[in-house]
């Protein structure tokens, strides 16, 4: 006789075995996948610091970047207003993170979208922002009280055009509702509650006051908020002196974090900030090269920044404390700088990888 099918005993042997994990549900289009993205519990850094260091994989979302959530808001915040109808176009200034955000919600929602960033980011942006069919301006880097910054630029296009709209990021607090709305009880959720502390840098201040706004409330003021700041940034000394601004100088590494004043996003919820870090260049550069190398994690700097932020935030709150920042993206954003010895030589950065970490640096 032909036997079909498997066994009994492959039956009752698969019939043992449970799930590894449980499958997210079915979602709607690329606005329906934004969001709900792991929290990470970085083992050797928690095991060094004698807290549990936990980020935020924000470069699993579905445009590659913590962005894409305040990018899906602003927009949506155009919707309600009227501001955009059908067929109409989207118009932002940005170091490239919430243009490649903004590029796929209107690719999804059928808009057209026009970029202006400073001509200072990396090729990978903007070759990205075009291969979605945006229009990408790079323009001089200019500071933000000078006309032709870029995001004065990306106002005075949108202002030309018919149906059109600079979704304003910086100051449109939309994007700070993202964070109340979404990352913030995501974060609070995952830790049942549990979050002593929260730390992360800031660009338009959206991702920070958005999430520390929540966490605040939300643990009645228990939750500590650290401000994290890369070299050339006003903002650490803006806090440690109690609300002075200086004026900015120097640069750094990173792209899309720093900044010159106080955003309207940011605004709100400064008050809730109990402290401020400044972090070097060569720590965060340090910093990708060992997330690779002991987590087999490929971020970009921003991302390595907070997580030195976080590691220097759970010293200072003291051992068996559970610390949260954010994995804004992933480093494919950013390799052709951050993996090539001699863009790293020409930064003077040589000496901030380890022996044993410099084989990472593949690219010439």
């Amino acid at each position: 006789m032909i036997r079909t099918g498997i066994s009994t005993f492959a039956k009752r042997s698969y019939s043992t075995v449970k799930p590894v994990i449980s499958a997210a549900k079915a979602v709607n289009g690329f606005v329906g996948a934004l969001g709900n993205t792991p929290l990470i519990r970085l083992s050797k850094l928690s095991e060094e610091t004698g807290s549990n260091i936990y980020a935020k994989a924000e470069f699993m979302n579905p445009g590659g970047s913590v962005k894409d959530r305040a990018a899906l808001f602003v927009v949506q915040d155009a919707e309600r207003k009227g501001l955009i109808k059908a067929g109409g176009t989207v118009v932002e200034g940005t170091a490239g993170n919430t243009g490649i955000g903004l590029a796929h919600v209107c690719r999804a929602k059928g808009y057209k979208c026009v970029i202006y960033m400073p001509n200072t980011q990396s090729q990978e942006k903007i070759d990205l922002l075009r291969m979605l069919g945006a229009e990408v301006y790079p323009v001089p880097a200019v500071a933000f009280d000078n006309p032709q910054n870029y995001n004065h630029q990306a106002a005075r296009h949108a202002e030309s055009l018919d149906n059109a709209v600079w979704t304003n990021q910086f100051d449109n607090t939309a994007n700070r509702q993202a964070h109340i709305e979404t990352t913030g009880p995501e974060i609070w959720q995952q830790l049942e509650g549990q979050v002593d502390g929260f730390t992360c840098s800031t660009g338009t201040g959206g991702t920070l006051a958005g999430i520390a706004r929540f966490l605040k409330e939300k643990s009645g003021g228990k939750t500590k908020i650290f401000l994290a700041d890369p070299p050339g940034s006003v903002l650490y000394s803006y806090i440690k002196s109690g609300g002075t601004l200086i004026e900015r100088g120097g640069s750094s590494i990173t792209e899309g974090i720093g900044q010159g004043r106080v955003t309207e996003n940011l605004k709100p919820d400064i008050e809730l900030i109990d402290d401020a870090l400044q972090i070097p260049d060569a720590d965060s550069l340090h910093m990708i090269y060992r997330l690779l190398d002991e987590e087999g994690i490929y971020v970009g700097a921003s991302s390595a920044l907070n997580v030195v932020a976080a590691v220097e935030m759970a010293k200072k709150l003291g051992p068996g404390k559970n610390v949260v920042t954010i994995l804004c993206d992933g480093a494919y954003r950013y390799q052709s700088r951050l993996f090539s010895k001699k863009w790293i030589e020409s930064k003077g950065l040589t000496d901030a990888i380890p022996e044993h970490l410099k084989k990472y640096a593949t690219l010439d």
